[in-house]
């Protein structure tokens, strides 16, 4: 299978459950394309002040790449600050969250695995 940027659907999220500020989600595969190993497969745009709050990860496992910019990330209770081409990977009940506190845009790869 093949997909173009140009056909990958866009999802814009503004202070919805827990994102707070704005986030922009390219969805590039679907559960079903991925034969049910996945529930998100999408490159995530986080613009300056913007976080996805922490949450946990019990029945799945999601991992986030960093693309460009530089992140902070909370990973259970360290914090540390991500570069292009750092990876975090949070399953097994450990939490997380995203933070973009740089005045550059931060896009990362983030897939959730069940």
């Amino acid at each position: 299978m093949i997909r173009k940027k140009e056909d990958m659907e866009l999802q814009h999220v503004c202070n919805a459950g827990n994102v707070k500020g704005e986030i922009v989600k390219r969805h590039f595969l679907y559960p079903d394309e991925t034969f049910g190993k996945t529930t998100m497969c999408a490159t995530i745009e986080l613009p300056h002040g913007s976080t996805i709050a922490e949450h946990h990860h019990t029945c799945d496992a999601e991992l986030y790449y960093l693309l460009d910019g530089e992140a902070v990330v909370t990973d259970n209770d360290d914090t540390h600050i991500l570069h292009p081409g750092d990876i975090v990977f949070t399953g097994g009940g450990n939490r997380h969250s995203i933070s973009n506190q740089s005045g550059k845009m931060v896009r990362f790869l983030a897939i959730i695995l069940k």
